[in-house]
């Protein structure tokens, strides 16, 4: 029986960790592209040549021709300039609009039936421009970044809570950036409410990190930006749509009328299954949680109208 087939453009940390990921777990074969060819060939076969050891059976290929990721049922968008020491996410939106446009482009013509995951930053705006570009149907083009900020909250209270982190279930929710919602009533810790088991104010911290979880690793690598964390959480959404699984993922996906969102990509709880977001879930929110969403939604809407600018040639 043929594999599931996934291509993944830009082969830099976050793209190749990825590949590596999805190899191991023996999901699908891989098409890893990049503009410079060597880079995505070079790191193929160096996953390739580690199957004997992690006893996978899947076909992964380097390239620079989009034809080779003909009929894929997923492309996963990394490519793009990752941020740096001293810059937000934001900052990378002119040049990373322009990277995005094309590659949409270019890969929505070898797979019209694919689902696109973006990770290219601004990861809400980016999700947007790639729904614009390919004009694929919005429920099959979802950014990761609400299942990476979750898996960071949950590891900062796993790791406050003294417990494992696979007892700690978390989600937040808004866009991927500094104005993200996390949501401690909707978080638990051995079925717990967190909000039950630890003070507001040891809360209030351990969401501050989880907003600033990117730069806290960026300040400490000082070369790079994070790459294992965003690969599984790109490998866990992969792995609900191809086996359609139906798993609750928080996720960047439009919304309109759900969350008073009024016509936005922008991270929420979300059903992902073989047609990619297959339904939003919608989650009770305190009146302070919805002010910081709506805030959120307004933020990501500004750089929206920016991201068409660019992408028309306006700026």
């Amino acid at each position: 029986m043929q594999k599931p087939k996934i291509a993944i453009i830009g082969a830099g940390n976050v793209g190749a960790t990825t590949a590596h990921l999805l190899a191991i777990k023996n999901l699908c074969d891989i098409v890893l592209l990049d503009v410079e060819e060597g880079i995505a060939k070079g790191k193929a076969l160096d996953i390739m040549q580690s199957a004997p050891l992690e006893k996978f059976d899947i076909a992964i290929e380097g390239t620079s021709n989009y034809e080779d990721t003909k009929d894929s049922d997923i492309v996963i968008i990394t490519a793009g300039i990752a941020r740096k020491l001293g810059m937000s996410r934001d900052e990378l939106l002119t040049i990373n609009a322009k990277i995005v446009k094309d590659v949409a482009q270019k890969a929505a013509k070898y797979s019209m039936n694919a689902v696109m995951i973006v990770v290219t930053n601004p990861l809400d705006a980016m999700t947007h421009a790639v729904a614009t570009s390919s004009n694929f149907p919005i429920n099959k083009v979802i950014g990761m970044g609400s299942s990476l900020d979750s898996a960071r909250f949950a590891a900062f209270i796993a790791e406050e809570l003294g417990i494992p982190a696979k007892n700690v279930k978390a989600i937040v929710i808004g866009s991927h950036s500094d104005l993200m919602v996390p949501l401690p009533e909707h978080s638990t810790a051995n079925g717990n409410q967190i909000s039950k088991i630890l003070p507001r104010e040891k809360i209030e911290k351990l969401m501050e990190r989880t907003r600033n979880g990117g730069k806290e690793i960026i300040e400490l690598i000082k070369t790079s930006s994070a790459s294992y964390g965003p690969a599984s959480s790109i490998a866990l959404m992969a792995k609900s749509i191809l086996l359609d699984k139906k798993s609750l993922i928080p996720c960047c996906t439009y919304c309109d009328k759900e969350y008073d969102a009024s016509g936005c990509f922008i991270g929420v709880p979300a059903i992902l299954g073989k047609n990619g977001v297959e339904k939003i879930v919608e989650l009770i929110m305190s009146s302070k949680e919805k002010d910081a969403f709506r805030k959120s939604v307004e933020h990501v809407k500004g750089l929206v109208e920016k991201t068409k600018n660019i992408m028309q040639g306006k700026d």
